[in-house]
């Protein structure tokens, strides 16, 4: 599966920072993961004429499956 930007720029950021840091920091990675699934899903929307988002297939674009 590909690495997003958000964990791309955790794992790039953990190589720096201590395990305490990293313990500080897991809040907002989570929530900055969140917010780019949901901007992933309004794309995907926008993109395409959906009525709704055909879960399936947009669970598999983000699990690489």
């Amino acid at each position: 599966m590909k690495q997003t930007a958000v964990e791309f720029l955790q794992e790039c950021l953990s190589i720096h920072l201590s395990h305490q840091q990293q313990m500080q920091f897991e809040g907002l990675f989570q929530q900055a993961k969140e917010m780019e699934k949901e901007q992933i899903m309004d794309a995907y929307m926008e993109g395409g004429d959906w009525e709704e988002l055909p879960q399936p297939r947009f669970d598999n674009y983000l699990t690489g499956k």
